[in-house]
């Protein structure tokens, strides 16, 4: 099987070198050496580091992902349906940052969440921070009335 330097999966992957080596040290992928201890990665890690990507942009921390990986038979790539089966647990995180990322398009110009930012709309939206009592942050984005 042809192997990768650190500079190719870099390249194939988007992924900078330092992420790599941060990746590998955190055990999510794995390197053999050559005799001049220059990593050499196998092509399959870079279905390992696509994953690991994709699941960081879902939100998923990395000690998920390491334990998402740790349960694959022989620690092997995964496959389109171990893909299937491990991301089914993450879909409503997902669903639930494209919910909050909706109503921050929807109410961005107008209203921060807090109310701060349009004191005209406060007094109607959240007249004396009553918002406040629902916990800190932007509550109308976060967590609107009906949630």
């Amino acid at each position: 099987m042809e192997s990768l330097t650190i500079g190719e999966l870099a390249a194939r992957s988007g992924v900078a070198q330092s992420a790599l080596r941060f990746y590998e040290r955190e055990g999510l992928i794995h390197a053999s050496r050559t005799g001049g201890n220059q990593r050499r990665y196998d092509r399959a890690e870079l279905r390992r580091v696509a994953f690991i990507k994709i699941a960081q942009q879902v939100g998923v921390s990395l000690e998920e992902i390491r334990e998402a990986l740790a349960s694959l038979p022989e620690n092997r790539t995964p496959t389109k349906g171990d893909w299937s089966r491990l991301s089914a647990r993450w879909r409503h995180r997902l669903e639930e940052r494209i919910s909050v990322l909706e109503r921050l398009r929807d109410q961005l110009t107008g209203c921060i969440g807090c109310g701060c930012l349009s004191l005209q709309r406060c007094k109607l939206v959240n007249p004396s921070d009553r918002l406040a009592g629902r916990g800190a942050g932007p509550q109308m984005v976060l967590n609107p009335p009906g949630d």
